[in-house]
């Protein structure tokens, strides 16, 4: 995603940004959105450590076009209808706007609290466009026991 990030005044929004458990160790998106000129919001359906705000999950209560960046980890997977939730990061992104959405592809059962769905290349590919987005980016990563799908779009 670094790659797609300008030195200039950029809206981010973090959706599923909560730290729970033993994510402390690990941080937060907001440790990668430290330029003074980027203004990242946490969101989430719970209150929690790295919650700006707590949100409904396919209700967002932002503007159209709101923000110039939407990331998400390792959240859709919790989701009962990524479709809708898709659709809502779509309607809050920005003309040109960009999301990274990262989601497990080979990982266990992990109720939070619930889990419905792993994510291939495919899958992530036809979300974006049921949502209108543009993928740019789309693969599968290898991270020790675990494997992921990542995908970076655009809101043309």
């Amino acid at each position: 995603m670094g790659r797609y990030l300008k030195d200039e005044h950029l809206r981010v929004l973090d959706l599923g940004s909560r730290i729970v458990g033993n994510q402390h160790s690990m941080g937060s998106y907001r440790d990668f959105f430290t330029n003074p000129k980027w203004k990242y919001t946490g969101a989430d359906t719970a209150a929690g450590d790295n919650v700006d705000i707590v949100i409904e999950p396919y209700k967002f209560p932002f503007k159209d076009g709101e923000f110039d960046i939407v990331i998400s980890g390792q959240t859709i997977e919790h989701m009962e209808f990524p479709w809708e939730w898709f659709r809502e990061v779509a309607r809050v992104l920005k003309k040109d706007g960009l999301c990274c959405v990262i989601a497990p592809a080979v990982w266990h059962e992990h109720r939070y609290p619930i889990d419905t769905y792993r994510y291939y290349p495919d899958g992530m590919k036809a979300l974006a466009k049921y949502s209108g987005l543009q993928a740019l980016e789309v693969k599968r990563i290898r991270a020790g026991k675990t494997e992921d799908t990542y995908l970076i779009a655009r809101n043309p």
